[in-house]
This record gives C-alpha cells, structure tokens and sequence, in this order.
C-alpha cells in the first residue's frame, strides 16, 4: 500500500470495485459456458450454417443491417446448451456427451450440427460391449456391430450413409427420418419428438439399439436418386423437336425478358443474381440453380422427397395433413430444400442469399403443401384443391401462386419471391403445365401426345388449337412402392433385364450387387416373362400355375401380388391414354409425336412398354423420351416472365378429363391390367 493511504478507505474502495467487477466475472464465465459462440453482442447469427434458433427480424428493428455478406439472422436461442464440450478434445472433460452439442471425438459440432454430417470419428472397436455384442445393424449394404448407446445416426455415420439434421441431434428439426426394416423391437421406444411418426419409420438421433443381440436394418430416407445431368433429350435453345411438331418453331430462342428491372433487381440484390427451379414430384425432387444473368445451370440436384413417412402417395399425404400434425409435410419439404440448397452453395461456392426468385412445378398436393395451403379438398370429390375453387368461383385471377420465401421458411434472400406454376385441374398440376412448355406443345399443328410418368401419371394430347388432359392415379409401382424387392432408381437397383433361357442377365445402377428392381427393371422383366411365355396376360405363371414368386436375382424374387399391384399401375396409365385419345378422336397411328416425360420414363425400354399395354402403340421412330421436363418448363419460367404468363393463359384453356366419370372406366380399367398391347379400338369413339 502507497505510504499516506488510509488503510479503511483502501478496502472500502477495494470491496466497491470488486463487487463491479464479481457480476460481470460471473457473466463471463457464464458467456464461455452457455453462449453460442455465433452469436454476436446483438444477439445476431454469425453462423454460416442453417440453424433452428435463426429468425428473421422485423423490419425497422434496428438490428437489422445489411453487410457485404448479406442479411444476417437474429438469434432466437435461450442459450440453455452447454457448448463447451464442443471445443474439448476429450469428451470427458466436459462430463461425456451432455444434453446439448456432442464433444469433438465423437460428433464435432461443426460436423452435424447444422448440416449433413460427415463420417463419425470412431470405429466399430471403439466401445468394449461391441466385442461381446452378437448382433448387427445394417445400414445399407454396411453391417456393423452394435455398442450400448448408440443412436442409429451413430450407425449411419459409421456406414457413411447421408442423413440430413439441422438442430444437433435434439429431435427438434424432423429431419433425419429413417426407415426400420427389421428389428424393431430391438429399439429404444419413441420419444415425443417423434409422435408424428407411424412404424416403421424412426428420427435416427432419437433411436438407440438396446438389444445388442437382435439383428436390426434400416434405410435413411432421403437416399439421393438417379436424375439426368439435364433437361433431357435434346433440350436447346429451340425445343427438342423440328418446327411444327415438337418443340417450339425454329429461331423462337428461350431467353431471359430483356426488361429494364432485371438490372434493378440486381443492383436492390447487391451481386450474382441466383435462381432456382424445381420439380417438386411425389417421389424425387429435382433443383436447378441457374444464373440469371448468364442465362445458364450452375448446378443440377435431386434427392428423395421426405414426406415419404406419410405415405408413398398424395392420397396417404392428403390423408395424413387431415390429422393431428398438419404441418409436418411442409416442414419436412421445406428443411429438405433448405439443406440441398445449403449443399450445393457450399459446393459451388454461392450465398443462399444470392438466390432471389424460386418457380416450383408439382402436381398439385406437393405445390399446396409447399405454400401451406389445406390440401383436403384434393381428397375428396370433386378433387380440387382450394386454389382452383376459387378460381372457378372467381376469386383468383390465376391458379398460380407467390408467396415470399421467407414466409415460407425457405432460406434464400429475404425477399425472394416463390412462385406456384399454374394447374390444370383437379390432380393435373404445375408439373404438366411445365412439360407442356418445356416441349412446346402450344406451338404443334398436328397431334402429339405427352405422358409423364411418375407416381401420378399425367396424359396430355392435343395441338395448338385443343388439348385434352388426364390424371392417372398409378400410385407408387413403378417407383418401387408396394413390390416386395421394389425400389426407387438408386444406386443398387435393377434398371434391365433379359431372360438367357434359364436364368435372368440384368444390369444394376451403380454397377454394384442388386438390392431390388427399379421401374424401368419391372417393365423389362414383365415384358421377357411375356414374350418367352412364362407368365400369362393375367399374371400367373406358366409353368407351374400354383407357383407364388420366381427368383430374379439372388434372394430377389417376383411375386403373382408384385404382378398384382404392377398391372393396376399400369392399368392406370392405360385408361389415362385411352380415354384422353377418345376425347380428342385420335387413335394411337395419328399421334405424330409421343413425348415421354420424367426421369423414369428416360430409362424405359419403349418397346417393353409398348408390349405390356403401358404405353399406346406409337411407331418407335415416333417416340421422344424428354427427361426432366418438369424441370426444364420450371427454368423456361424462371427465366421469362412472358413465359410465365403463357403458361398461365395455357393452363386455362386445357379441358380436363376425370376418368372415374367415364361409363366404361372399369371396363378399360379391367382391359388395362393384362399384360398385352393396348387394343386399337379401344382408343376410338
């Protein structure tokens, strides 16, 4: 102490500043516990990751501010997570896992917590109980060997298998769904997170294998499948096919619209100028980046549509958004979309903030569910959704929709805009009207024929001056639903076959052991076990008619139910044709052009279609497989606001047909389930 100093006075000062400084020690220590370390001093995300606590602020809040980097989120977080265990490099310094990030020896929280995860850092040796355990979990074609208290995302690390999550393994953003396919009651019962679920579906970071001797299998969701590197088949600057049939007439080019506010738009955007389209189907989603200034793709995607867990059609999914958890299918879309574009910006080195306007194809459930709209009157006579009565009642201007994506919860610019194609009616949505323009059929003179097959197959014939529209409800078949060794186009999957006189040759995707048989494969095996007389038109098998399934491949077998459930799928796509073709009095030799549509149909042997009744007997010289034209139209749009508005005058004029209305619906329903050409008559009037 400095000589002269009153020693009472000393410490009364000393004690006056230490109770200062206590708090605000107190507050530190504090921060370093609790405080995300993204969070800036006003409370805003410095992040550059997705996030469940991000929140978009009112505008005028003063926190509000635009940088170089874009507008930054505010932190919404009740900061009650102990984040230090994210920075130990043993987790047991921190006291093991704890309730929130997981330590960086098992899974950093750069790792997973706010995107798809990388590998897991340990090993099957990594836990001792492994060594005594005499069970398996398989996750794909990896078996490993199960260790007390790991969840099956652990598992999916392991395997390396893709599972998406955007909220640290707590349960809350719903993203990594997995499907159980055997070993059920080897889990951990559900947790509340996952009451919107229905067996045997399960959210990987909630589940734990706590019998280590069961065999267990499961399959995440969102396995990403096969799509086109493009638009398809010879799609240019003038259509895929010649002036006057197919296509659009030679030298109409598909360019931007040279309007002065695109240069606005630009400057209000500060920078690249980014858009997407997207064909959000039942099955796969497919995404386009492009570059609207250059005009040209940056990057095309696709992955498994998640709201599989509903079911593997829009009736389960209209089914399931009548009940308790309405809004599940929205948010698993919108998550999925966000991470795929999260995904691919970091790949392709672009901001999310960069992308100002968004233009969505889909029939018209998947369209409705994205905008939050109530889908139920899809379900239900007359099968309309509420845009379209509204429309019809002349409440709307247009069946097309916008909506900001931020109200949507879409992270892309805080004010770009998303766009709803228009529909045609009923369950003939914005994903026709975006092959109809993707092929240029409002151009064609003479009569053409567009078929895009998916899950929901939609039929259009017609010309310039009339078309007649279709739905077919052929449900999920030929994407691999309700076959017993179906599966989606992944890779693994039989896409061709042949029969070589006493065994099947196939080809698989990927080159790899087959898994299952994809739709291209189903069509091909039905078509040999037709022509070499194995099984009848009616699917029984010839050789021994008491017989229940042949082997396809190992352990893969063929079953009369998977014939079944084949020929009513077809079945459906037979109808739509036929009845379309009788609306507009045409028969199967006058379509000039028969446009097959959607990434299935592009891996489709024609001629095995043709065999089956799938498709109408159009010469093969005829036929134009056009790939992902849903796409393709969604990027037209995108790029042209005239195109936009043509295609809404479009789907105005298409005259609809519902076929359940038809007097003799169950009659060509009945003729459409044999495996035989479509008859020629059936298609007259």
């Amino acid at each position: 102490m400095a000589a002269g100093l009153d020693a009472d006075a000393w410490q009364e000062r000393l004690d006056r500043l230490s109770a200062v400084l206590a708090p605000i020690a107190d507050h530190a220590g504090a921060q370093a516990q609790w405080r995300c370390p993204y969070k800036d001093r006003r409370d805003r995300c410095t992040a550059e990751f997705g996030c469940r606590n991000q929140r978009r602020p009112a505008a005028g809040d003063p926190r509000f501010e635009r940088g170089a980097d874009g507008l930054r989120f505010l932190c919404a977080g009740d900061d009650r997570l102990d984040y230090r265990s994210a920075w130990e490099t043993d987790p047991a310094a921190a006291g093991g896992h704890g309730p929130g990030l997981h330590g960086a020896a098992g899974h950093g929280a750069a790792g997973h917590g706010a995107d798809l995860h990388g590998h897991g850092a340990h090993g099957d040796g990594g836990h001792g109980a492994a060594e005594r355990a005499s069970g398996t979990v398989a996750c794909g074609a990896e078996r490993l060997r199960p260790a007390a208290g790991d969840t099956l995302f652990d598992y999916a690390d392991r395997a390396g298998a893709r599972v998406p999550s955007s909220c640290a393994r707590t349960g809350i953003c719903h993203e990594c769904v997995v499907r159980v396919d055997s070993g059920p009651d080897a889990l951990s019962p559900r947790t509340e997170a996952e009451r919107f679920l229905q067996d045997p579906f399960r959210l990987a970071c909630q589940t734990e294998v706590i019998d280590l001797d069961a065999q267990v299998a499961f399959a995440p969701l969102r396995r990403a499948p096969r799509i086109l590197a493009d638009g398809g088949s010879g799609f240019g600057a003038s259509g895929p096919g010649a002036s006057g049939v197919g296509g659009r007439p030679a030298g109409r080019e598909r360019t931007a619209d040279p309007d002065p506010p695109a240069a606005a738009r630009r400057d209000r955007f500060r920078g690249r100028e980014l858009g997407l389209a997207i064909d959000l189907g039942t099955t796969t989603v497919v995404m386009k980046v492009i570059d609207l200034q250059a005009q040209a793709t940056i990057v095309t995607a696709s992955f498994a549509n998640p709201q599989g867990f509903a079911g593997s059609d829009i009736m389960h999914r209209i089914s399931y958004a009548a009940g308790a958890f309405t809004d599940e299918l929205q948010r698993a879309i919108v998550n999925a979309v966000n991470t795929e574009i999260r995904t691919v910006a970091r790949a392709c080195g672009f901001r999310r903030t960069s992308v100002t306007r968004m233009v969505v194809a889909g029939n018209p459930t998947m369209r409705d569910i994205l905008f939050g709209i109530d889908v139920q009157g899809l379900g239900q006579r007359p099968y309309r959704s509420s845009v379209e009565a509204d429309f019809r009642a002349g409440r709307r201007a247009t069946t097309a929709l916008e909506a900001p994506a931020r109200r949507l919860g879409l992270h892309l610019n805080p004010q770009a805009a998303v766009i709803g194609l228009p529909i045609i009616g009923s369950h003939v949505g914005a994903d026709t009207v975006a092959c109809l323009t993707a092929i240029g059929m409002a151009d064609v003179d003479r009569p053409v024929m567009l078929v895009d097959v998916g899950t929901n197959t939609e039929v259009v014939v017609g010309h310039r001056d009339r078309m007649i529209a279709a739905s077919c409800p052929a449900g999920p078949a030929f994407e691999g639903g309700q076959i017993t060794y179906g599966m989606p186009a992944y890779d693994g999957a039989i896409e061709s076959l042949a029969w070589q006189g006493d065994r099947f040759a196939f080809r698989t995707i990927g080159g790899g052991p087959p898994e299952g048989i994809c739709g291209s494969g189903l069509i091909d095996l039905v078509a040999e076990l037709r022509r070499h007389g194995l099984i009848t038109p009616r699917g029984v098998f010839t050789a021994d008619r008491r017989l229940r399934e042949i082997e396809v491949a190992d352990r893969i077998t063929f079953s009369r139910a998977d014939a079944s459930a084949l020929a009513q799928a077809k079945a459906a796509n037979y109808c739509g044709q036929v009845i379309a073709m009788r609306h507009f009095g045409i028969e199967p030799a006058q379509i000039e052009r028969l446009y097959l549509a959607g990434g299935f149909a592009t891996y489709v042997d024609a001629r095995n279609a043709i065999d089956i009744g799938m498709l109408a007997p159009v010469p093969a010289e005829r036929i134009e497989k056009v790939g992902n034209a849903a796409v393709e139209g969604a990027r037209i749009a995108l790029l042209s606001d005239a195109e936009r508005t043509r295609a809404d005058e479009l789907a105005q004029r298409i005259e609809h047909v519902e076929l359940e209305q038809e007097p003799d619906f169950f009659e060509l329903f009945v003729d459409g389930c044999r495996f035989e050409p479509m008859r020629l008559a059936a298609a007259a009037r």
